[in-house]
């Protein structure tokens, strides 16, 4: 199961590969602390300082938006999904999550195909191009759920009104042509809700509650738990009558005119809209699927770009560090801390004093971000589990 991930970096020491092998060591010392690996960012041209500055903030916006999106899509796969909520995961990390992060480098194919645009400089840097995509995939699941939902919702409505007791249910989908005396000038039939505990007094009395009820013409049509529907014809003139003395028995008559283009209306749409249902499911998941995938690698590459930026912020020129991917070991999490800490507490003089402070560094600001004398950053992937 994903949990999180910490994106690290730390400058070469006489070699990147030097620096990557003491990390490796020292959290593979005592019992595994974390899984490792290397995570490669290929040389991006660094423009001045004030770039990079301005940079590190607008990316720190970059990654919050991001983020927002890659949960939204997991949080909407995991609504559409309804009863197989544990489907989610393997829709969700399938492509773009779970295999990504084991290939070494999580991104190697990526940054390939992208070479040529990301060695473009950094004050160019491909933002816009990743903020467009994402801002199309959030504008997309807008429009698709809105469509999606309101199909559901109105599928929803319709089988509330099929459900349900005797007293508010449809009877569309009850009652039958032959449960009825129509188009007769005097008679006319009653739909009764009548008390199982009350049933035995219905058969004694229905056929004197008024006058003119027709002998012997009850019948059950159907029950739930507490009711039975009964039918009863009597003469016209003879209906309010009836109703009020069946209400002193508690026998409730319903308000029911059969009318048979207005059930097969109410049928014909309650299909229609399952059918759209379906019809729109499998898409929309695939949709889901690849657009989680698409999102979760511009997170990841919003993340990469920040580890440069904040890199080259920290340890200066020439570009020399090594960023690493480590899957803590939940149990050990403080330990690994303490053991990174120790590795790199040289980094910073003033590390010391401030170990447990939340400090704002400029372009850390926004997302209160803890410090730590190497680069850090978090990639929760908490987010997309569903219970």
């Amino acid at each position: 199961k994903m949990t999180e991930f910490w994106l690290i970096s730390a400058p070469g020491e006489k070699t990147c590969q030097q620096t990557w092998e003491k990390l490796h060591a020292a959290t593979t010392k005592h019992n595994n602390l974390s899984t490792n690996s290397k995570f490669n960012i290929p040389d991006l041209k660094v423009g001045t300082l004030d770039v990079l500055v301005g940079l590190s903030d607008e990316l720190a916006k970059l990654d919050a938006f991001v983020e927002s999106v890659v949960k939204k899509v997991a949080q909407y796969m995991a609504d559409v999904l309804e009863d197989s909520k544990d489907k989610v995961q393997e829709n969700l990390l399938a492509n773009g999550g779970k295999d990504g992060f084991k290939k070494d480098g999580l991104l190697e194919q990526q940054w390939q195909a992208e070479h040529e645009f990301y060695s473009s400089s950094l004050d160019t840097v491909p933002f816009l191009f990743l903020f467009k995509g994402v801002n199309q995939i959030d504008n997309d699941l807008k429009a698709r759920a809105s469509a999606y939902n309101n199909l559901k919702g109105n599928l929803q409505n319709l089988e509330r009104k099929n459900a349900g007791s005797l007293l508010t249910r449809s009877l569309a989908d009850i009652v039958k042509k032959e449960d009825f005396v129509l188009d007769s000038e005097y008679l006319v039939t009653l739909l009764v809700i009548v008390p199982k505990l009350n049933y035995n007094d219905w058969v004694k009395q229905y056929e004197t509650l008024a006058e003119m009820v027709v002998p012997r013409s009850s019948n059950v049509l159907f029950e739930d738990q507490d009711s039975y529907l009964c039918n009863v014809t009597l003469f016209r003139k003879a209906v309010d009558d009836f109703k009020h003395k069946a209400r002193e028995y508690k026998f409730l008559v319903r308000d029911f005119q059969y009318n048979e283009e207005e059930m097969k209306a109410d049928k014909e749409e309650m299909n229609r809209l399952s059918t759209d249902k379906k019809k729109q499911f499998g898409p929309l998941v695939r949709w889901l699927k690849v657009n989680f995938s698409e999102a979760f690698i511009a997170w990841i590459h919003v993340k990469a770009l920040r580890v440069f930026v904040e890199s080259v912020l920290r340890y200066g020129l020439p570009v020399n560090f090594q960023a690493m991917l480590l899957q803590p070991n939940k149990k050990t999490m403080k330990k690994l801390r303490e053991v990174l800490y120790d590795l790199y507490k040289h980094l910073d003089s003033s590390a010391a004093a401030i170990i447990d402070a939340t400090m704002d560094i400029p372009g850390l600001n926004l997302s209160q971000q803890e410090y730590y004398p190497y680069v850090y950053y978090k990639i929760d992937c908490n987010l997309l589990e569903f219970k």
